[in-house]
């Protein structure tokens, strides 16, 4: 039998692949579903932008280039001084990406030395799975730290310890944070872009929730650089922003001599998005209408369903920005909870799934629409009142 690589065997499949699997049979005998596990809404996408793809797309099919279109790298760098106040050169500091999920798990091949001394890779748990699985596959380590409701779901650099900090060569903070909605101030990203640099570690900032904000915006760690934008990269996204994970747009924004690198990592891969995904990104990225309408729509979302888990008596914590609800399991069976949850074809996320330190708690994806989010709320409080689920 032909080899295969060990970190396959390691991670096993992908956390929230079997939640849509789950989600798929209950759809196919038809009854209603509210879908709350993975983080793809069921709003369309604004019309201008679906308009710009399809005029984009000609007779003639070209490989795009993995540097991308000049006009998106100006649209990403006109969005960033607009939204962060922060001046980048869209020739040296702005690479288009394909989402940011392959983004986040290639950059590991482009900065981690498999056979060095600085081999691990630092991410909060609970959090996104693609930190630690990049890693492994670029021949590193996964080092989860463990986040807390009374640390505020936060990674703080500073508190690890020295022979930590010395084995790592990466670490990424999340914020606004998935699983947990939790957010920070721009100073958190003073202090951690100061400890990676006193560490000689790369800073890697996953933002791609950024614009689903609801008190004040949500920063970015660009806007602590002062122009000096050394061992930092800031990952942003469409997806979220715009309504268009199915078109895999995003983009790298940061350090140059990085940027320089995974622009020659990126044609190895074959990951640059199309040149008509890119032409509707372009659209996308300089427009902010349809962002401030989106957001309204998210935020009539969570009000229902926080208002929900209030009366109902259930614990939340996080949850300020993001298009997602954290909240603590009753009975503190987080897997126990979601399979009762699917008997009344309520599909939710449970913590572990996003790592051990998600034990006891279960993250809401705001997928369904308004109205079907109250639909949802009602038949869960019904199998609370009628006793089949604990509150």
């Amino acid at each position: 039998m032909a080899t295969t690589n060990p970190a396959l065997e390691q991670l096993g499949g992908y956390p929230l692949a079997g939640l849509q699997d789950l989600a798929n049979e209950l759809r196919a005998d038809g009854g209603p579903v509210a879908d709350f596990s993975i983080g793809d809404p069921d709003e369309p996408t604004p019309p201008f932008i679906r308009d710009a793809l399809i005029d984009a797309v000609g007779p003639v099919s070209r490989y795009p280039t993995a540097a991308g279109q000049r006009a998106l790298r100006e649209a990403v760098a006109s969005w960033v001084r607009t939204r962060h106040g922060v001046e980048v050169d869209p020739d040296v500091h702005v690479l288009p990406s394909a989402g940011s999920k392959e983004a986040i798990f290639h950059l590991p091949l482009a900065v981690l030395d498999p056979h060095g001394d600085r081999r691990a890779v630092v991410w909060g748990d609970p959090g996104y799975p693609v930190y630690g699985r990049g890693a492994l596959f670029a021949g590193g380590v996964s080092d989860p730290v463990p986040l807390t409701h009374e640390g505020a779901w936060r990674l703080e650099l500073g508190d690890l310890g020295a022979d930590r900090l010395a084995a790592a060569c990466l670490a990424w903070v999340n914020y606004p944070h998935n699983p947990t909605g939790a957010v920070v101030d721009v100073d958190y990203y003073r202090r951690q872009v100061a400890t990676a640099r006193e560490q000689g570690l790369l800073l890697a900032s996953d933002e791609c929730y950024q614009e689903v904000w609801f008190d004040e915006p949500a920063p970015s760690v660009l806007e602590v650089c002062e122009g000096n934008f050394t061992d930092v990269l800031a990952f942003v996204s469409l997806s979220k922003r715009s309504g268009m994970t199915g078109y895999r747009a995003g983009a790298i924004v940061g350090d140059p001599e990085l940027i320089r690198r995974l622009r020659l990592l990126r044609p190895n891969v074959g990951t640059a998005s199309p040149d008509f995904v890119q032409v509707a990104a372009t659209a996308a990225w300089r427009d902010q209408t349809h962002v401030d309408a989106r957001r309204a729509v998210f935020a009539a979302k969570r009000d229902v369903v926080l208002g929900f888990l209030r009366d109902a008596g259930i614990e939340v914590s996080g949850s300020d920005a993001t298009f997602y609800v954290w909240f603590r399991a009753p009975g503190g069976d987080d897997t126990g909870y979601a399979e009762a949850l699917l008997k009344e074809r309520i599909i939710a996320s449970p913590g572990t799934a996003f790592g051990p330190a998600g034990a006891g708690w279960m993250r809401l994806a705001l997928v369904p629409t308004v109205q079907g989010c109250r639909e949802a709320v009602e038949r869960w409080a019904e199998a609370i009142d009628a006793g089949r689920l604990p509150s």
